[in-house]
């Protein structure tokens, strides 16, 4: 019997980070989640890849979960961001269009009313979004815009006596097309400060347009959408985004997440490499006594406890523990998106490597792991502009042009 072994919810765990930062009813939340995932959703996966299509089967066995706000969870450990990105590490050990999904009502939508609504918006909505009653989705990237969104972004918003006017284009919009609003971002016309609206799907001037030919995160639906003249009431506006300072704020939390799953689909690609070389026979014997492959599975080891002991801090920074230094700052998520998502894709490529041929097999799920590593090397921000982030919080000078 091996040293060690996978833990059924966390995966390889060796120095005991889940433990050390979850309560055991957190730990028992997220051990019925993974028995869903395991259950109800992971036969349905390589289906949904070849398809390019998210089942309905998904949410069906993720929302009476309740992971928002679950029963018998103290309520400020549910609310934290330890619990919410052991949540998303979880989800992306399994499939990381399935966390993407999830996070776009959990994280990104419900975030960006949390953060940008007013007190009443926020406690009025908040119920909803848990409840997935009311879904929505976060419309913030262009088709012309994404790196330098913050003043390139060209999606207009007029008002109009007590309304107001959209004009523009957003795209790689996730689950857009199952949502009930989409936050979207536009630019005043008149003060050209960035403001958020909740714009429903439906409205009359919003068009909706699945992207295809992906190779990564092919379950899940990204739309390209094109807002036309679409009118919006005053009390849809996000009360408190009157600027990108405000945007940030959202954004630093997003990043936060997407470390999370980064670190969750290392460990997914781990899991799925160490189950094959222990079954996989060459030269006569198990392809895990081998000592190149050992090596390898090593680094995979190594990488997957960096992430998730950096994100585990970066999530206790965030929810401002009193034993650890320093405050949460946009740096400090940069750092750990742009470091998580590079190891990430050293860690799928040894994995994909240890498994030869058979590594481009979906059956094997190393496959997967290997094609999202790249989305999520590129999405909240890709290498260049966190390192730029944080090569401006260590020298005072911006690089940024």
């Amino acid at each position: 019997m091996p040293a060690l072994e996978a833990d059924a919810t966390f995966g390889f765990d060796p120095y005991a980070i889940a433990a050390a930062h979850l309560s055991p009813a957190a730990r028992a939340t997220l051990g019925r989640l993974q028995t869903a995932l395991d259950r109800d959703i992971r036969p349905l996966l390589a289906d949904a890849w070849e398809t390019a299509t998210m089942p309905s089967e998904v949410l069906d066995a993720l929302i009476p979960l309740d992971l928002m706000k679950p029963k018998g969870m103290d309520a400020a450990e549910a609310a934290s961001s330890v619990y919410s990105g052991f949540r998303n590490y979880v989800l992306a050990r399994t499939d990381v269009s399935v966390a993407t999904l999830y996070n776009a009502q959990s994280g990104l939508f419900r975030t960006a009313i949390a953060v940008g609504g007013s007190p009443a918006q926020a406690a009025e909505l908040d119920p909803r979004v848990r409840s997935f009653e009311l879904k929505g989705v976060f419309a913030l990237t262009e088709p012309e815009h994404g790196s330098d969104i913050a003043g390139g972004l060209a999606t207009s918003a007029r008002r109009v006596g007590d309304g107001w006017v959209i004009d523009g284009s957003k795209k790689w919009i996730g689950g857009a097309a199952a949502s009930d609003v989409l936050v979207v971002f536009a630019r005043d016309v008149d003060d050209s400060a960035v403001k958020a609206f909740l714009v429903p799907t439906g409205a009359e001037g919003v068009l909706l347009e699945t992207i295809g030919g992906k190779v990564s995160l092919r379950p899940m639906q990204n739309a390209l959408i094109t807002l036309d003249g679409v009118q919006v009431a005053e009390q849809s506006r996000l009360q408190n985004v009157n600027g990108w300072a405000d945007v940030a704020r959202i954004l630093r939390a997003m990043r936060a997440d997407v470390a999370w799953i980064a670190a969750g689909l290392q460990a997914g690609a781990l899991d799925a490499a160490v189950q094959y070389v222990r079954e996989r026979h060459q030269f006569g014997r198990p392809i895990g006594g081998f000592q190149l492959v050992q090596e390898k599975l090593a680094r995979m080891l190594g990488n997957c406890v960096a992430s998730l002991a950096l994100v585990a801090q970066l999530s206790l920074q965030q929810d401002g523990s009193a034993e650890v230094g320093g405050a949460f700052a946009d740096e400090n998520s940069a750092l750990a998106k742009m470091q998580t998502a590079r190891l990430a894709r050293e860690t799928v490529a040894l994995g994909r490597e240890v498994l030869g041929g058979n590594g481009i097999l979906l059956e094997h799920d190393v496959a997967r792991f290997f094609a999202d590593a790249e989305a999520v090397y590129s999405y909240e921000g890709t290498h260049e502009i966190n390192a730029l982030i944080v090569g401006r919080a260590l020298t005072g000078a911006s690089a940024f042009t």
